[in-house]
């Protein structure tokens, strides 16, 4: 768990944003290092924690700032560009604070702010394995005396070894949404409930630090008032799914930034190739080339990043069904852009620094490694189908966490 002791109280967005940069100075120290030897970062999550950076969503009645998404789509992406694994592990702890903002009792609100406040960390246990689709949770939420009990497994859990609260998605057995699906809803356990265990079986080839292994629960006991409703979010327009691919658009754009800077590093202390006829490398016009389209790749993220993230805010104080479509368009535009930007930026990376770039020690293979593991989270393929029948007819996109 990474509970600390008098987290910063961060006063505005400004600060933040002073906070978060410093933080990614010092989380790109030893971040390839960490990647290396797949050591999980427990000190710098501590200091995560410490900053005050977890509770920018918290609302001004509850005693936070409650930042603009423009603002926290720059914290992560600062993050992002520091150590990108560190950088998802508070993405599902945004997200499930908005679940709260969307479908939590005052009385709920008022409990969870304040541990946010005091520097809790929230992390999720949503996706499984094995069914037959990523919509399908077989995690059931069973009503028993009053309470509840939880009984599952989940995998992808990014950042429950690190969490105070685990927020576990399951099905409510018997109850379905208007549109007849399975209902399901959202219990905020602790770390420590009897029946929950985490193992730390993660083994993707980027990432490697986020700890998103499996979260078991074998018939875990949890009071009704930590239980939170979670189809109702979609009835109605909502920013929930855009503000969630706002922030995984923010980190790909910082895996793009930084693996473009870290190419410019490399093409600098590399030979330039005989054939070029320069003196230095960053003088060979083909490599020229090469940085040039990578950065208008990256300079074009950060751009659309800005934008779906001002449209999310833009519908969140002004939220209509047109609202609401226009950002999860547009925080759908951003992704695909990120996408793109950091997996061309991580792959000409090599070509920028040479033969040494490939070197093991030097391990700037984490740049293109994280950017593709991350990018596989949910297909840019479907969201360049809702862009198209948007523009091409207008068709509203569902709505849903992915969108």
């Amino acid at each position: 768990m990474t509970a600390v002791q008098n987290a910063h109280r961060i006063s505005d967005e400004a600060e933040a944003l002073t906070v978060a940069a410093d933080l990614a100075a010092h989380l790109a120290e030893e971040a390839a290092a960490r990647d290396s030897g797949r050591q999980l970062p427990h000190e710098q999550v501590r200091a995560l924690a410490a900053s005050g950076l977890l509770a920018l969503g918290v609302p001004r009645e509850h005693g936070g700032i409650d930042a603009r998404t423009e603002t926290l789509a720059e914290v992560f992406r600062l993050l992002a560009e520091g150590d990108p694994s560190i950088a998802q592990i508070p993405h599902s702890h945004y997200t499930f604070l908005e679940v709260l903002r969307h479908q939590g009792t005052p009385a709920q609100q008022e409990f969870f702010y304040s541990e946010v406040l005091a520097g809790r960390q929230f992390a999720n246990a949503q996706s499984e394995r094995g069914t037959k689709t990523i919509d399908i949770d077989a995690t059931t939420l069973t009503e028993q005396d009053g309470d509840f009990v939880v009984d599952g497994r989940k995998y992808y859990s990014t950042g429950a070894l690190f969490a105070d609260w685990i927020a576990v998605r399951a099905t409510v057995p018997e109850k379905t949404t208007p549109a007849g699906k399975p209902a399901k809803a959202v219990a905020y356990l602790p770390r420590t409930a009897a029946g929950l265990s985490i193992v730390d079986d993660w083994d993707g080839m980027g990432q490697k630090t986020t700890a998103s292994g499996t979260v078991t629960l074998d018939a875990v006991r949890v009071p009704a008032f930590h239980v939170v409703p979670f189809s109702p979010i979609f009835d109605a327009p909502t920013t929930y799914g855009s503000q969630a691919q706002i922030l995984h658009a923010a980190i790909d754009a910082g895996i793009a930034a930084a693996a473009l800077n870290e190419g410019v590093r490399a093409a600098r202390r590399a030979r330039p190739y005989f054939e070029a006829g320069v003196t230095d490398a960053v003088d060979d016009p083909l490599l020229i080339q090469l940085a040039g389209e990578a950065a208008v790749g990256v300079r074009s993220a950060a751009a659309l990043l800005r934008e779906g993230a001002r449209s999310i805010d833009a519908a969140r104080r002004n939220l209509t069904e047109q609202t609401a479509a226009v950002a999860s368009i547009d925080a759908a535009a951003a992704k695909v852009a990120a996408a793109r930007a950091s997996l061309e930026a991580s792959s000409v990376l090599f070509e920028l620094g040479g033969t040494r770039s490939a070197s093991d020690t030097s391990n700037l293979s984490r740049y293109w490694r994280d950017a593709r593991t991350h990018t596989l989270h949910d297909p840019t393929r479907w969201k360049i189908q809702h862009i198209g029948r948007w523009t091409l007819s207008g068709t509203v996109p569902p709505r849903h966490g992915l969108l």
